[in-house]
């Protein structure tokens, strides 16, 4: 729980959405934390990848589910990658059953479309574990690996908790 709470604050200042004492917890599912920013508003399902000893990273790497009903945004994928990219740089996130392309910022990333967004949500929802797979600035390609278990849980939580706001 503290690990989340910690990455829900350096989330939520990263993004510059506020202060990152405004959340609130709306449950913590297996790996998965969702949060509630009343004063966005906003909430968001979140996970860190799996810790990997003896790999470098320049961020923190997290996954996030947001919801902004000011904005009739729902389920919204988000990846903050652990290196910066490479330019021109794609991501995927890979599923067993499934690979999904993402557009990309510097350590960012995100559906390229609607599809590809449903896409991701269906797969979280069945599979055990997710890999985004990037280049980073140096040229090298990375693995951040997400375990899934609670996934779904966290994602209805904070549907729920932006739910009629």
């Amino acid at each position: 729980m503290k690990r989340l709470l910690a990455l829900a604050a350096a989330s939520l200042a990263g993004l510059g959405t506020g202060t990152a004492l405004a959340r609130d917890s709306l449950g913590v599912f297996g790996t998965w934390g969702a949060f509630r920013d009343p004063g966005v508003p906003r909430c968001y399902a979140i996970a860190m990848a799996d810790k990997i000893v003896g790999r470098k990273q320049e961020f923190q790497p997290y996954f996030t589910v947001g919801y902004w009903p000011a904005r009739n945004i729902r389920a919204a994928v988000h990846v903050r990658l652990g290196r910066r990219l490479s330019p021109g740089s794609k991501v995927i996130v890979s599923f067993p059953e499934a690979n999904f392309a993402l557009t990309t910022g510097q350590a960012d990333a995100w559906p390229v479309d609607q599809t590809a967004n449903a896409g991701i949500l269906a797969q979280m929802r069945s599979a055990r574990t997710m890999i985004v797979i990037a280049r980073g600035a140096d040229g090298r390609t990375f693995r951040d690996s997400y375990r899934l278990g609670g996934a779904a849980s966290a994602m209805d939580a904070a549907a729920l908790g932006c739910a009629n706001r």
